[in-house]
């Protein structure tokens, strides 16, 4: 039912979300010019300038500013029609935006949504993702009805609920010494090098929490690289750049496959977390996002026991 809302306001918003005709450009999978000029056929029919081009950045003008808080309002006004319609026949439709930290949208949420797409298949679901700041920052904006984040939100217009829980290990390469030993102390992580996480990653944060509680200042950490995503620590890793922390549910496959790394057990730290839901604090969700969130609940439990059975 995209046709309940006029393709230029969908445009126009991208941008505005985006701040970036490039950007809105490929979430849209539009050209650019394609972009530009429905912007400027918005612009002449509204007989106003909803851009500030001038600058470096794109920013919104006073006009822009009025027309993205209603463009939102009238997307959940959409949202809202097409699931009270399709409920009518009893099968639920329409499309569901999701969004997840990078750790749960790779390594989690993908048979999970080949399972509620079996369920549901006349539900288009899209997915995003980012680290925990920015999906709380699309909730927050409207982007998505739904958000899975690893870290705790600091942002009082978005509540969470704890829905899998998850543990965070360290890993080293094959190639260092101490990974033959079955413990090290907790004061050695001053001494070796670290791959982190990007600031604004819920896996930054709690690794940093935890170590701290061991008296770990993260001034004492020789950090020698950030890097965006668990797969990149992963590889960085294995090429023996350092150690780094990860999710345990990132790397079971590849210590059943063998990969060139080890879990290194240190003394005293056991980091271990919920991965969480994230919504808007109000109101209530209904329709589709509910109905998604039940089934994640109902179904985390089965995957929880699957992915201790397969432990290392």
């Amino acid at each position: 039912m995209s046709s309940l809302e006029n393709f230029r306001i969908v445009v126009f918003r991208a941008v505005a979300e985006q701040r970036s005709f490039r950007k809105a450009a490929e979430e849209l999978y539009l050209t650019q010019p394609a972009v530009s000029l429905q912007i400027k056929a918005l612009e002449e029919d509204l007989g106003v300038q909803l851009f500030d081009r001038t600058g470096a950045h794109i920013t919104l003008t006073e006009a822009g500013s009025i027309l993205l808080e209603y463009s939102r309002s009238s997307r959940l006004l959409r949202e809202q029609t097409e699931r009270a319609i399709s409920a009518l026949d009893g099968e639920h439709s329409g499309q569901l935006a999701l969004g997840a930290s990078t750790t749960i949208a790779q390594y989690i949420l993908p048979q999970l949504l080949g399972e509620f797409r079996r369920e549901y298949p006349r539900v288009n679901l899209t997915l995003i993702s980012g680290n925990t700041e920015q999906i709380v920052e699309a909730i927050e904006t409207q982007k998505i009805a739904l958000g899975f984040i690893e870290g705790p939100s600091r942002s009082r217009d978005v509540k969470t609920e704890p829905f899998l829980e998850d543990e965070l290990v360290l890993i080293a390469s094959t190639a260092r010494e101490f990974v033959k030993r079955n413990l090290i102390p907790h004061a050695e992580l001053t001494g070796v090098p670290l791959l982190m996480r990007e600031r604004g990653s819920g896996t930054r944060h709690v690794v940093e929490t935890a170590l701290e509680r061991q008296g770990i200042k993260r001034s004492a950490l020789q950090i020698v690289l950030e890097l965006d995503s668990t797969e990149a620590i992963k590889s960085a890793v294995e090429a023996d750049l350092g150690l780094g922390f990860v999710s345990r549910w990132a790397i079971s496959k590849d210590l059943r496959l063998n990969k060139s790394f080890r879990i290194v057990h240190v003394e005293g730290l056991n980091i271990k977390r919920n991965f969480l839901i994230a919504c808007a604090s109000s109101p209530e969700h209904s329709g589709l996002a509910h109905e998604f969130r039940r089934f994640l609940l109902d179904r985390a439990g089965l995957h929880r026991t699957t992915a201790e059975t397969k432990r290392p």
